[in-house]
């Protein structure tokens, strides 16, 4: 099973999936075998936010995409890809990819962003 999170620092689990752009990549056939395998690091045109879903892109192939948090439309965005999304409040990525083949992902936290920095009409999904 191939995992990606989003992790725009490369060392937790971060939010706003559909603007992020660095994602780690594991692979694992249970929790004992997990192996981080890549890191992605995309320019700015990749993130999905912006993205064009007639082309290939570099998260095809993925099964699973851990994150903080994600509004509806990415995630229906990512099931037509192919690709499950699952919002968590855990923040190491290891543990959250474990904690996923244990069934004992922890739920995300509260929705915290600032709708003040010129994010009007985001699709966060979001009631701000």
């Amino acid at each position: 099973m191939k995992f990606a999170i989003t992790s725009q620092n490369f060392r937790t689990v971060t939010g706003h999936a559909g603007k992020a752009r660095r994602f780690l990549v594991f692979d694992g056939k249970d929790a004992n075998s997990i192996v981080e395998t890549q890191r992605l690091d995309l320019p700015p045109e990749m993130a999905m936010h912006g993205f064009d879903d007639r082309f290939p892109h570099p998260l095809d192939g993925v099964d699973i995409l851990i994150t903080g948090g994600a509004g509806e439309g990415f995630v229906q965005r990512m099931l037509r890809r192919g690709i499950q999304v699952v919002a968590t409040g855990e923040t190491d990525p290891l543990t959250a990819v474990r904690a996923f083949f244990a069934g004992t992902l922890k739920p995300p936290g509260p929705h915290d962003h600032d709708h003040e920095s010129g994010e009007e009409g985001h699709s966060c999904g979001c009631h701000h």
